[in-house]
């Protein structure tokens, strides 16, 4: 399944998920062995307990999937444009991918990952199909969802939404025994290399400013992060 953490050389032009993860494959486009692309995007906290609303903005009573996470959908026909998130992935053996057609070839992909826990993924109009394999089924997220944002996170906990699930802020992880340590700061889910405002591997503590501006935020095979 290749190794456990993106590779961040630099502040962005390290990590290569488009392409990558796929050009290896060795079952239905997951990590062939690469080392780069693997559990890259993945856990969010839910905020259901007492009734309060999750960021898919529905509660616990109301979630309802909006497709599987095992098959291949087409875009505006099996699943309508927009934000999506997988919750509970525990084995990092989730994959998912946005075409731009159904040919099955390498330059169709516009953006993949493997994932641990949650993911947030946009499917745009333009896309045309969506594959997902050995997910939990994919919910709707509301364009406006709130929820209650906390100031921790699971170290390998994977995508995090600013201002739902996790408040801005600094934040510091300690007891990263080696550089598998991934960490990234995104603008929107799409998942493209330009929509990466930062990113880096740490080893021993790391520390990281979330910005406001800032749409999600991952985090893969960290120790847990505390605001300070």
């Amino acid at each position: 399944m290749g190794m456990k953490a993106k590779l961040a050389l630099g502040a962005v032009v390290g990590v290569v998920v488009i392409g990558t993860v796929s050009a290896n494959a060795g079952n239905d486009g997951k990590d062939g062995g690469s080392g780069i692309g693997h559990k890259g995007s993945s856990a969010s906290a839910e905020h259901t307990s007492g009734g309060k609303k999750d960021s898919g903005g529905a509660t616990a009573a109301e979630k309802k999937a909006a497709f599987g996470g095992d098959g291949e959908y087409q875009v505006g026909t099996d699943v309508k444009p927009g934000t999506y998130r997988t919750t509970g992935n525990t084995d990092g053996l989730c994959y998912w991918e946005r075409a731009k057609d159904a040919s099955g070839e390498l330059d169709s992909m516009l953006a993949n990952d493997n994932v641990s826990g949650t993911s947030y993924v946009t499917i745009k109009p333009t896309d045309k199909l969506f594959k997902s394999h050995d997910c939990e089924d994919w919910e709707a997220v509301a364009p406006k969802a709130k929820g209650t944002p906390g100031s921790s996170m699971d170290g390998d906990g994977g995508m995090y939404k600013v201002g739902t699930d996790i408040a801005p802020g600094t934040y510091k992880s300690a007891g990263n025994t080696d550089d598998g340590c991934y960490w990234e700061r995104v603008k929107d889910a799409d998942h493209g290399l330009d929509s990466i405002v930062a990113n880096n591997n740490a080893k021993g503590t790391a520390v990281v400013t979330i910005s406001p501006s800032d749409a999600y935020f991952k985090t893969n095979d960290c120790g847990d992060w505390k605001k300070v």
